[in-house]
């Protein structure tokens, strides 16, 4: 009896984190911020157009999936993964954020798990807690593996090198990507946004 009483309320709370998502993606998208142009490199012109390609397809053959995964270390929860989610969130883009979509008392690796595969394009957060993390191997590991076994997949390099990233992550730092060296996080966001949902 219980199990089936915590199965049902468990089940209300979901659908309710899923109804209250809906109402504020669809209220953000009603007070979308306009996005500021930017400048691109040859180089990242080069690497996002295959992924604005990959996320047009992805659109038309899977609506129901959401925009983005944004992969994070756990030191970044409240940091720059709160700032970027909230950017890309405020362009319009609908992102999966673990801070905001594993609910509690649900497990974090299917949560994840499900997050991956109902989403069309994977954003990581290169930051030196994600090469920590990756160094200790930890659940941000679990998520770039899975990511690195497509082809959709966004590295933003903020506060590292590529270098750095290319050594503790080479198949990552293989990719061009993007990097917030010289500009602001508010560029980056951009670029992504016009990347998986252009105006």
């Amino acid at each position: 009896m219980n199990s089936e009483l915590n199965r049902i309320q468990n089940k209300l709370e979901r659908d309710a984190n899923a109804a209250a998502r809906k109402a504020e993606r669809e209220f953000n998208q009603k007070a979308r911020v306009s996005r500021p142009a930017v400048s691109y490199t040859v180089t990242e012109r080069a690497y996002l157009e295959p992924v604005r390609a990959m996320a047009a397809e992805q659109a038309q053959v899977h609506p129901e999936r959401r925009d983005v995964f944004l992969c994070h270390a756990w030191g970044d929860r409240e940091g720059a993964a709160a700032e970027l989610h909230d950017l890309l969130d405020s362009y319009g883009v609908d992102v999966w954020f673990s801070e905001k979509d594993v609910t509690l008392g649900s497990s974090l690796i299917r949560s994840i798990d499900k997050g991956l595969r109902m989403s069309r394009i994977g954003v990581v957060l290169m930051t030196p807690h994600m090469l920590e993390s990756l160094a200790n191997e930890g659940v941000a590991e679990q998520e770039l593996s899975a990511l690195l076994a497509t082809e959709r997949v966004i590295p933003v390099a903020h506060g590292i090198t590529y270098e750095q990233l290319r050594r503790e992550s080479p198949l990552l730092g293989a990719r061009a990507g993007l990097t917030s060296d010289g500009v602001s996080l508010v560029d980056v966001a951009v670029k992504i946004a016009n990347a998986v949902r252009p105006e």
